[in-house]
């Protein structure tokens, strides 16, 4: 529910015995060509009459401005050589991802005269800001035309909407973890005083009085929602007023999400849900991740902390998925079937599988609200952030999604390179089986994001 877009402050920078004419140059080449790329830079045009910085005691005019603005993180291209000071205590006041950056030098003139020595900058703003416990990003001293400045900005960017994400997250419980999951069990004061995440609870009898207060009347949102469900699926096994009891959550949800600010949502699906409503909210929970507020399952406050956290590092851009590791690919011994009863996003689901959404098949009281459809594969990303005896990390790879057995439920099977690897994570923790996956490989995005969260330790299989 927090804001998609990533703010850049746009310092470039140079020093006074290499060509001004160069870094004047090299400041509007990258910012054009940051522009083309669609990136939101807040500039420092205003600050001089060449809109660099050279000067340290422009830094906290810098800051203002950046901080009035809104602005999540900083890139400082090295225009000429650079001023290696002026950059560490911009990086350090303002607190921010600080991406580093400099155009690969050009031949010496035929005098023999060098014009800029970016390069050489970019050694020692680098060791300055080591200096300053500044954390920051670096590409590769290259030209801005090259595949790598691309990549290496859009991954910036990535590692800059985690941190945002991250840093302002706020995780909404929604009743109690089931009785028997002590996997799931998280430490709320921890969490709050160790990265700032803040648990917002909320008991069952509160959202299903909204619920029912939706459908005690008349109510066009629960009518308009109705028909986006059965536009969305096949619901020819549920009833029409259990189809209205599902739209009515997912409204009671969504309303209470916006007004508290939340990033994500753990819920308790079962089982006391099903005695207050007689329904599950697997479709509602795949609705909303689907519309950008991931909702884990089983009240997984850590789950929804990763999948929120994924969410970011694509860029919102797609949905993640909420799945349990099950059970090993009955022929291929490196894949895994990622499952659960029904929270994996509509627009995920590959285009040869139907969608229906029906009664659960496993749970003793068989309430409708299950969905049942295969993702589609192709590079995904799967993550968990976890923690035990105080010890928090985020474990991260990259597998593939293959082709499988028919199974209930939504799923995917995923092939990785070593799951027995894999396995041995998950069994000597601290990770559970409940993983969070993105169709995308952002794990150097991850791993990057934790050099900025003091006390997570990136987890790489």
């Amino acid at each position: 529910m927090n804001s998609e877009n990533v703010r850049l402050g746009y310092v470039p920078t140079r020093r006074d015995l290499f060509s001004r004419e160069d870094a004047a140059r090299y400041k509007t080449v990258v910012a054009q060509k940051l522009r083309s790329m669609g990136v939101d830079i807040v500039d420092i045009e205003w600050l001089n009459e060449e809109g660099l910085l050279y000067d340290t005691a422009d830094v906290e005019a810098v800051v203002k401005k950046f901080t009035d603005a809104g602005v999540d993180a900083v890139f400082t291209p090295h225009c000429n050589f650079g001023t290696e000071a002026a950059v560490a205590r911009l990086g350090k006041a303002l607190g921010k991802p600080l991406l580093l950056w400099g155009p690969r030098d050009d031949a010496p003139l035929p005098t023999g005269i060098r014009t800029r020595d970016s390069q050489c900058g970019l050694f020692a703003t680098s060791k300055a800001l080591q200096r300053l416990g500044v954390p920051f990003t670096y590409i590769t001293n290259c030209r801005v035309e090259d595949s790598e400045f691309d990549r290496g900005v859009k991954e910036f960017l990535g590692v800059a909407s985690v941190i945002k994400t991250f840093s302002h997250m706020r995780i909404g419980q929604i009743d109690t973890r089931p009785e028997s999951f002590w996997s799931v069990i998280a430490s709320e004061g921890e969490l709050l005083s160790r990265f700032g995440i803040e648990v917002v609870p909320i008991s069952l009898v509160e959202i299903v009085e909204a619920m029912n207060a939706r459908l005690s009347g008349a109510d066009s949102e629960v009518d308009r929602v109705v028909e986006q469900f059965r536009y969305t699926a096949d619901f020819t096994e549920v009833n029409d007023q259990d189809v209205r009891k599902m739209a009515a959550l997912k409204l009671a949800i969504l309303e209470w999400a916006v007004q508290k600010q939340l990033s994500a949502v753990a819920i308790q699906c079962w089982s006391a849900l099903q005695i207050a409503t007689g329904i599950m909210p697997c479709f509602v929970n795949a609705v909303l991740t689907d519309e950008g507020l991931p909702v884990a399952c089983e009240t997984d406050i850590h789950g929804a902390i990763t999948a929120s956290m994924l969410y970011a590092a694509g860029m919102r851009t797609q949905a993640v998925f909420f799945a349990d590791l099950t059970i090993r690919h009955p022929e291929n011994d490196n894949a895994e079937l990622l499952w659960h009863c029904g929270p994996f996003p509509p627009s995920l689901r590959a285009e040869h599988s139907p969608a229906k959404v029906g009664r659960h098949y496993v749970l003793p009281n068989p309430c409708p609200g299950v969905c049942e459809w295969q993702i589609k594969g192709g590079d995904i990303t799967i993550a968990r952030f976890d923690a035990a005896d105080g010890r928090y990390s985020l474990l991260f790879g990259k597998g593939r999604g293959v082709s499988g057995p028919m199974t209930r439920g939504t799923y995917v099977y995923v092939e990785v390179d070593d799951w027995p690897a894999w396995e041995r994570k998950f069994i000597y923790g601290p990770y559970i089986h409940h993983v969070v996956g993105l169709h995308a490989d952002v794990c150097g995005i991850l791993e990057e994001a934790c050099r900025y969260i003091p006390g997570l330790a990136p987890d790489r299989v």
